[in-house]
């Protein structure tokens, strides 16, 4: 039975005929600005971390927490 492009994306299958489910890797949290990382490392408890920026423009900011 032929599936829809749309159907293939919602339910998560493999582009190929035997429909197997994809595989995604877990990608690490990432934040647009120092206030939103800080409330949620907050939220989460976690007190030992640094913070870097993964963009190489310092004017943009793309944050990571990084635990010690």
């Amino acid at each position: 039975m032929k599936v829809h492009t749309r159907e293939k994306r919602k339910l998560g299958l493999a582009r190929n005929l035997r429909h197997r489910k994809r595989v995604k890797k877990n990608k690490s949290k990432t934040f647009k600005s120092e206030e939103s990382l800080k409330r949620y490392a907050q939220d989460r408890g976690i007190e030992n971390y640094n913070i870097i920026n993964l963009r190489i423009d310092k004017n943009k900011k793309k944050l990571k927490i990084v635990l010690k």
